[in-house]
């Protein structure tokens, strides 16, 4: 808008002052004393300067840089405002148009001499006109000359700092705008990867489950297939039918514990637990249930506020906390246990304590070469959400386990 502004000015400007300084040299020609010779003169550089300007408007370009042409043009008309000036003092209204567009029109090395030049036909019209009338004239116009100067080198100085507060405005503005573009991109690329962590989630969560699984028949279902053949080979090789009796019902309880096995590994593969409940409340019916089966007190505890999370992230701590139950079933003897979900700023911590035998981590580990007791399996599923998993153990003192992983929402 501004530039718009001064671009209309440079173009009808002068034709506005120069029209002005006609009619106040007509007002006062008398006074001055202009002559025939004069009025004639002046006429002819008025058209002079009429023609220069149209022709400059019709052949400069919309942003006019410093050239030739119009190192010409500015001299030119520095010249006609020169004559004018001496004619009629008043003619100084055109010649002022001098001080505007130097930088445009004069290259830096003729900026200041151009408006030198401007300044002296302005400090003869302020003292009189031109000549200057005697001795006193002559200081008169030194001194105005003096003081138009110093009033370039201050106006100069101060657009110099405004054009340099611009620079570095326009600087500023485009450091913002390349680091705005570079967290947006980063941005972007959290997303892609933070969906990708997910993907690569289900892919391993997949290839766990079928690790688990296969370890699960192994361990649980093909042990007990095993123990059922042995018991029904004894029963084929018993001639006591008492005998036979008692290793049918063994037979018959370890198919039932197979069953309930099988059950259980198909269970932990989907966590239907999620289908119809909130983390929460399967977590609180998972550790009731667990409560009421081994006959071990436990307890279920929410802190902060509860809301939804990523699929991923709840089948996760679910998870967790049925293996955590399973080794405290089967290992840590305990008669109390208690399991706290924990909903943070930005992350969601899991924490399961009972008050069992406890063990010694670093001899596990030195022993069976890893965790051992599914710490492991654990672990590894709160690393593959970005999570973290610790364990602090002592025998004789119980354990506690937890767990840390991101607070992904829902959706």
């Amino acid at each position: 808008m501004i530039e718009q502004r001064w671009g209309l000015f440079h173009r009808w400007g002068p034709y506005v002052l120069l029209a002005f300084g006609l009619l106040m040299a007509v007002a006062t020609g008398d006074v001055v004393g202009m002559d025939r010779g004069d009025w004639y003169l002046a006429g002819t550089l008025v058209a002079a300067g009429l023609a220069l300007q149209l022709g400059w408007g019709a052949l400069a370009p919309a942003r006019p840089e410093p050239t030739p042409a119009s190192v010409v043009y500015y001299l030119l008309r520095w010249a006609i405002a020169f004559v004018l000036t001496w004619l009629n003092p008043f003619f100084a209204f055109y010649a002022v148009v001098g001080y505007f567009g130097a930088e445009r029109l004069l290259p830096p090395r003729l900026v200041k001499p151009g408006l030198l030049l401007t300044a002296v036909t302005m400090s003869g019209s302020q003292s009189g006109g031109l000549p200057p009338d005697g001795e006193l004239g002559w200081v008169v116009f030194g001194g105005l000359f003096a003081v138009n100067v110093a009033l370039l080198m201050v106006f100069a100085h101060l657009a110099a700092q405004e054009e340099q507060r611009a620079l570095d405005a326009a600087a500023t503005i485009l450091e913002l705008e390349r680091t705005n573009n570079a967290l947006q991109q980063a941005m972007d690329e959290n997303a892609a990867l933070h969906a990708q962590l997910l993907v690569q989630a289900r892919e391993a969560g997949v290839a766990d489950e079928r690790r688990r699984l296969a370890a699960e028949i192994h361990d649980t279902i093909a042990q007990g297939l095993t123990g059922i053949i042995a018991q029904l080979q004894v029963v084929a090789n018993a001639g006591d039918e008492g005998l036979a009796r008692e290793h049918l019902g063994r037979a018959a309880d370890l198919a039932r514990h197979s069953l309930g096995e099988a059950r259980r590994s198909v269970h932990n593969l989907s966590p239907t637990a999620l289908e119809h409940d909130a983390l929460p409340e399967a977590l609180k019916k998972t550790v009731t249930e667990w409560s009421e089966r081994t006959g071990v007190r436990a307890e279920f505890t929410v802190t902060g506020t509860a809301e939804p999370l990523h699929e991923e992230i709840e089948a996760t701590l679910l998870r967790i906390v049925q293996e955590a139950l399973s080794n405290a079933s089967r290992h840590a003897a305990a008669t109390r246990l208690g399991v706290t979900l924990s909903y943070m700023d930005g992350e969601v911590a899991l924490d399961v304590r009972d008050d069992g035998c406890g063990f010694d981590p670093l001899a596990l580990v030195r022993r069976s070469g890893s965790g051992g007791f599914g710490l492991d399996g654990m672990r590894a599923r709160a690393e593959r959400v970005a999570g973290s998993f610790t364990v602090e153990s002592e025998p004789g003192h119980g354990t506690a386990l937890s767990a840390r992983v991101p607070l992904v929402r829902h959706g």
